[in-house]
């Protein structure tokens, strides 16, 4: 005879589904250096991402059924890897330039927010998600990414070594790509580094925790994670500020099927590294499965592969 066993439905978290655009327009990040170059730097900035952004916008509408495409645009401040200015200060100003190039910010997102939001360890619950790939004929040798804090998209080289009394040279041998299409693209990601105890997360893996929170596949015990909270004031503290700010009250959703980023070329490297951070992390099924049941009921198209649903503009600039 089994026991058996009874549990209160209540007692197993419930993944909560969130709203979705079906475009994520980003338009842009800002660092100290940007912001220290003056206002001219954020004009040229928004002058440069106008028509790209506009671009953006018809290719989405061309594909959305019924040409009416649900839009929001973000713009993400680095307040992680160093602290400048304040809110209320910078909030204003990034908001003045992007309407004098006609372009307007729905939601501010703070990049610390990525690390980690209220009480959620975002960029760790990530972390423990990752799934890495063995290159076909790897023996192994490799330490995992959670000891090292390096993950690759395929096998690195080997050091050709001085040959030990009765035994042959080692060949030097160059990397390989996993997915490589007839030649190889190797790519090695820092995703972190530890120091005197203290992790500080890189920049390329914190912006695919990013590229994750905007396609609406972040949750933690169900709940999600990285949401929106309404615009009613600019601290003087960044701490202050909540992770993601609404400022445009009648926006579409911040979440949606599809990211775009409009950016200076400089962060090309950076997001090659974020998909191959996205290849190899195990998204909450849950929530992708919602948002293809969601897409499915709205005649959309996604494609499986998380990194896919992410495309960008580099535009010269510094």
């Amino acid at each position: 005879m089994t026991d058996a066993v009874f549990s209160e439905t209540t007692a197993e978290p419930r993944t909560r589904a969130v709203p979705l655009a079906h475009l994520s327009l980003e338009l842009g990040h800002l660092y100290m250096e940007d912001f220290e170059a003056g206002s001219d730097r954020l004009r040229e900035h928004f002058a440069s991402v106008r028509p790209w952004a506009d671009a953006a916008r018809a290719a989405v509408t061309a594909r959305t059924p019924g040409g009416r495409p649900r839009i929001s645009t973000c713009f993400l401040v680095d307040d992680y890897f160093t602290r400048f200015s304040s809110p209320a200060e910078l909030v204003p100003l990034l908001r003045e330039e992007a309407e004098r190039a006609g372009l307007s910010i729905d939601y501010l997102a703070r990049e610390s927010g990525c690390a980690v939001a209220g009480k959620v360890p975002v960029a760790q619950a990530v972390a423990g998600r990752l799934v890495e790939e063995p290159p076909p004929g790897s023996h192994g040798l490799r330490p995992p990414a959670a000891e090292t804090g390096w993950l690759a998209n395929g096998e690195r080289g080997t050091v050709a070594r001085a040959p030990q009394a009765m035994q042959r040279t080692a060949a030097w041998q160059p990397p390989r790509e996993t997915a490589a299409r007839r030649h190889s693209v190797f790519l090695d990601v820092e995703l972190w580094n530890d120091t005197d105890g203290q992790r500080t997360w890189s920049c390329p893996f914190l912006a695919a925790v990013w590229q994750l929170a905007r396609l609406g596949l972040l949750r933690a015990e169900g709940e999600p994670v990285l949401v929106p909270e309404p615009h009613t004031g600019l601290p003087d503290d960044w701490d202050d500020l909540p992770p993601v700010v609404q400022l445009a009250p009648k926006a579409a959703a911040f979440t949606a099927y599809r990211t775009c980023s409009v950016l200076p070329n400089r962060f090309l490297p950076v997001e090659h590294a974020v998909r191959v951070v996205l290849d190899q992390t195990e998204v909450d099924q849950e929530a992708l499965r919602q948002v293809a049941e969601r897409a499915q009921g709205e005649s959309v198209t996604l494609p499986d592969p998380v990194a896919e649903r992410i495309s960008y503009v580099f535009y010269e600039g510094t």
